[in-house]
């Protein structure tokens, strides 16, 4: 029998379409990956019986990136990004090994049903698993078909078996223009941001953000918040005036009326408005009306609208919202929620939909008495031919999802419910009245049917106290008029749900992207987020955004980003030649960008204002090795240490506390180390800050501490503090930390790995012999006599921690409380201690590891 290859975007999803596919006849195990499983049924296929397998990936097999130097910021000019410097497809997380995994499960393979997300991105993931697996498939005969493209909204029994039945093929027009928009960004983002960053943090030591980066959405983004800020900067308060009256009729009904000229600017004019009004004993009603109005019930539920909403009724941030709806959406409660559509097509089942929540108990009632009067057709809305609205696809309880995923899908539901409820009806009583020269108006709202309003309770008409009857020519008693001073206020920060609609109205980002760049300018600094959710620019966003303003206000308008991401749309729709927008906008901004540089000092006279400099922040620290003057340690981010006299600066790990390392010196170039630590409960090492940012052996990168250098005699070296390679990655050494006495520890240099061991012991020194079995460093341990551990009280001992049974009751495996991401896994890192080995052949077998797979720690691994 053929084999058809089905693979959807994340494992989730992948088990329940083949749960549904199989109906629940199938088989299940872990792919190569350990991320993936894969499902294996049997069923038929174009009429014919075949093997079924279905597997997924974890979103984006590539990522783009650019080749060798070009990714080095001290070895290639900016500039060079937009045009010279190559680029590549790199696999997204090397550690998945997913071409590798994709390529295993579809060798020998017939077809491919690619179940991607039915979006661009999802367009783009279908190619990239395509290049992955159709060179390892069975070749097709002639003419014949193998790749076909699953399109569905939802996971439902009727979802996945009509898109089963109606395959078509992936849209290659999409998948480009996402490849021109990771292209453009790539090339755009990195060139400013490396040019600003190195500029900016060469001269200031307190900008507090560890990358001052430019996007071509995300500073638009921030350009809203910081265009608030200085509106209410700006913003004079002014005085005004205004008269209300209260009046009675003969029925002691009182009602408070409002001034028709609403308010005026000047106290005398206002003064006299209420002279003559005060010598006038009644109010005379001129007119009075009587209308039935109506409030809408809401359109269908795109992205854009559940995320405002999340924001400013459910106080979560977009993103988190968004993560929330993904998973809610992998789990079959809700349909697709990245949509731009507000209209149902005819063809949707909504009474399938509806009678899903007939017995839910917070709103059975309400649809139970749609249902059985009829529901209302939904509104019209805006069909962006993407996906239908966001509907909830089965019911669940608080108790099922709990926290903020059941107050998301509350609302979807209530939404839904209200889209194909009646409309709210009540009726609007106004009562004009004059009182001597001036007139006075009073209205009231009363309810006739709440409609939709009964589901969604917060969008009900506020409950008014009902007006008398009356009739023209009718007098009220004049009680009162006073005359109210008051300012005009300012408006407000922009709020997360405010600045969503300022980005879509003018196009910055897409429905899925919008929430990352919100997060991004808040991750930066640029941003804070205050009570209400409300978006209050930094000293650092504000000036970055005015710099722009004087430099290239182009930089920061949404003007220019509108228009590329029209032309982006045009190539997804086949209307646009992928190369020439290409082309055409990175020399737009590659222009920009010299221009930009060539005006730096515009942006520069702003930064002097509000941020000091290197030279005049910090505090002494360490010895430079060159002119053995102190150093400043700079602990606002990112850390680093700077020599006043040398003019230089030195980066350092971040995330962690910096303190001097005993006085300690490099046998290198004299540098005093420093020690990087996470907390007691993590990891901590010393490095060297020369040698930290100038690797001084050719097997060493950039950012690597004393407990990765290979020097062959430095007593902090991994040469003589390595002891074997980490029983959880491929990579990383186990290192002992001399610092870490009387709670001594033993920490992987790549993971996150750390052994608690030997704790009280007096001394730790590793041996310069090795473990016969396991090859190994032995470790000597000395413990005092009164609380020794050891055997027959002895106080000495020397032995392997992987091998030797009395190490064994001494050791616990931990992960750091927390990790550096300098600590990343990935190939080229040296095996062993370096002293006595070098790089270990691929595929060979590392003889430090012990032979029954992890041994004594991983009995204590937590």
């Amino acid at each position: 029998m053929k084999t058809v290859l089905m693979v959807a975007e994340k494992p989730s999803l992948a088990q329940s379409i083949a749960k549904i596919l199989s109906r629940g006849n199938m088989s299940s195990h872990k792919g190569l990956n350990g991320a993936c499983s894969v499902h294996k049924y049997t069923g038929t296929f174009a009429g014919q019986p075949v093997h079924f397998k279905m597997t997924s990936v974890c979103g984006h097999v590539m990522t783009l990136d650019f080749l060798g130097k070009y990714n080095k910021w001290d070895k290639v000019d900016p500039a060079e990004l937009f045009s010279q410097a190559p680029t590549e497809k790199k696999e997204a997380n090397p550690k998945l090994n997913m071409v590798k995994f994709l390529q295993v499960e579809g060798r020998g393979c017939d077809y491919i049903v690619l179940w991607l997300d039915c979006d661009k991105e999802g367009e783009n993931i279908c190619f990239e698993v395509l290049d992955a697996v159709q060179p390892v498939m069975n070749n097709a005969h002639s003419g014949e078909k193998t790749v076909f493209r699953a399109r569905f909204s939802s996971i439902t029994d009727t979802d996945i078996c009509n898109a089963m039945t109606r395959l078509s093929e992936p849209d290659h027009n999409e998948a480009l223009s996402v490849d021109a928009r990771q292209e453009l960004d790539l090339r755009i983002g990195c060139a400013f941001t490396r040019f600003q960053t190195k500029y900016f943090q060469g001269k200031y030591g307190d900008l507090d953000s560890s990358l001052i980066s430019f996007g071509p959405c995300q500073t638009p983004t921030l350009g809203f918040c910081v265009e608030r800020h200085d509106k209410i900067q700006s913003f004079k308060s002014e005085t005004y005036w205004v008269l209300q009256a209260k009046v009675h009729n003969n029925k002691e009904e009182s009602l408070l009326l409002d001034w028709d000229r609403v308010r005026v600017f000047d106290r005398e004019i206002a003064q006299m408005f209420l002279n003559m009004t005060k010598l006038e004993k009644e109010a005379q009603v001129e007119a009075t009306s009587r209308k039935e109005k109506t409030k809408q019930r809401p359109l269908a539920l795109n992205t854009v609208e559940m995320l405002r909403v999340a924001s400013s009724a459910l106080g979560m941030g977009p993103q988190h919202a968004m993560q929330i709806a993904e998973r809610l959406y992998t789990q079959g409660y809700i349909s697709y929620p990245r949509t731009e559509t507000t209209h149902y097509p005819e063809n949707f089942d909504l009474k399938g939909s509806l009678r899903q929540q007939a017995n839910h108990p917070y709103w059975a009632d309400s649809v139970k008495q749609l249902l059985a009067e009829g529901i209302n057709r939904p509104r019209k809305g805006h069909d962006a031919g993407d996906h239908p609205p966001i509907t909830p696809m089965k019911s669940a309880t608080e108790a099922e999802l709990g926290g903020d995923a059941w107050r998301l899908y509350e609302y979807i539901t209530r939404h839904f419910i209200a889209t194909v409820s009646h409309d709210c009806k009540y009726l609007q009583s106004t009562i004009s009245f004059r009182i001597g020269p001036e007139h006075f108006t009073c209205s009231g709202k009363t309810v006739i049917s709440p409609g939709f309003t009964e589901i969604m309770p917060w969008q009900s008409v506020p409950l008014e106290e009902s007006l008398p009857t009356c009739q023209k020519g009718d007098t009220f008693a004049v009680g009162e008029v006073k005359m109210l001073e008051k300012q005009t206020s300012p408006p407000d920060y922009l709020t997360e749900a405010e600045l969503i609609t300022l980005m879509e109205k003018h196009g910055i980002g897409t429905d899925a992207s919008i929430p990352v760049h919100i997060n991004n300018i808040c991750q930066r600094n640029y941003v804070t987020v205050e009570s209400g959710r409300r978006l209050k620019p930094t000293n650092l966003g504000i000036v970055l955004v005015h710099g722009y303003y004087k430099i290239d206000a182009e930089l920061v308008l949404p003007t220019i980003r509108s228009a590329v991401e029209k032309q982006l749309n045009l190539i997804a729709q086949g209307k646009a030649d992928y190369h020439q927008v290409l082309g055409h906008t990175l020399d737009i901004f590659k222009r920009k960008f010299h221009y930009f540089v060539d005006s730096i000092a515009g942006m520069d006279e702003l930064m002097e204002v509000s941020f000091s400099p290197l030279a005049a922040t910090g505090k002494p620290l360490s010895r430079c090795g060159k002119c053995h003057r102190f150093m400043k340690y700079i602990q606002a981010k990112p850390s680093r240490l700077h020599c006043s006299h040398c003019d230089e600066t030195y980066t350092l790990p971040q995330n962690g506390t910096i303190k001097l390392y005993k006085e300690l010196r490099c046998p290198l170039d004299d540098f005093e180390l420093v020690l990087w630590s996470s907390g007691s409960r993590g990891k901590s090492y010393p490095l060297c800050p020369y040698c930290y940012n100038h690797p001084p052996f050719r097997d060493m990168k950039k950012g690597m501490g004393c407990n990765e250098c290979t020097h062959p005699t430095c007593q902090h070296s991994l040469s003589m503090l390595g002891i074997g390679q980490c029983v959880e990655c491929e990579n990383g050494v186990l290192v002992l930390d001399p610092t870490s006495g009387p709670k001594w520890k033993v920490a992987c240099n790549t993971c996150n790995v750390v052994a608690h061991c030997f704790e009280n012991a007096h001394r730790v020194r590793v041996s310069a012999d090795n473990c016969n079995t396991c090859e190994a460093a032995l470790l000597d341990v000395d413990f005092n006599k009164a609380k020794s551990p050891l055997p027959g009280n002895e106080t000495q001992h020397t032995g392997c921690i992987f091998c030797d049974p009395v190490f064994q009751e001494l050791v616990e495996l931990k992960h750091a409380a927390s990790c550096h991401p300098m600590h990343r896994g990935g190939p080229g890192r040296r095996q062993g201690r370096g002293r006595a080995r070098g790089r270990r052949p691929p595929g060979k077998p590392n003889p430090r590891r012990p032979k029954d797979k992890m041994s004594a720690l991983a009995a204590y691994f937590v």
